[in-house]
């Protein structure tokens, strides 16, 4: 079970890149793409929730892209998931059984909840700098793996 979508994870992580450029020019999308190895359409689509969100500012044109309306140290990650995924991770059950709750728990729903908790408090605290500093510091890539980086990884493993 996947907690963020895919679309989630890449607009975090496409975040994430734009916070470390940390220019306070527009970046194109394309770029930004180009660097996490995805599509530049989905991204688009992507990035075109935060700015409905207000968490982008988007320009077209020869030096049009995007970029943050406010400093990153000032969004926090569960803008982002709000503004893609929205806040159901928060909300609902996690076997996803209508009718869950305290008066009618699933056999998951007091662990959970706990769960829940951590989750929603770890994603209001964490701001977009921070989390591009953490990359950076631990030399974590945000490229997204692509076929030939998969092929390449399952030989070397076969050689081992």
């Amino acid at each position: 079970m996947a907690l963020l979508s895919k679309s989630c994870v890449y607009g975090i992580r496409a975040a994430i890149l734009m916070a470390i450029k940390g220019e306070k020019e527009f970046i194109s999308i394309k770029d930004i793409a180009e660097e996490l190895n995805l599509s530049a359409h989905f991204l688009t689509k992507i990035l075109q929730l935060l700015t409905q969100e207000g968490l982008l500012i988007s320009h077209r044109g020869p030096k049009g892209g995007v970029k943050f309306s406010r400093p990153a140290k000032n969004i926090k990650l569960i803008e982002i998931v709000a503004a893609i995924d929205g806040m159901e991770l928060f909300e609902e059950c996690a076997l996803g059984l209508h009718g869950c709750g305290t008066a009618t728990p699933c056999p998951l729903h007091e662990k959970w909840a706990e769960h829940k908790i951590v989750l929603r408090t770890l994603f209001e605290t964490e701001n977009l700098e921070k989390l591009a500093d953490n990359v950076q510091d631990a030399g974590l890539r945000l490229r997204t793996l692509s076929q030939l980086d998969i092929i390449e990884f399952n030989n070397t493993k076969m050689q081992k």
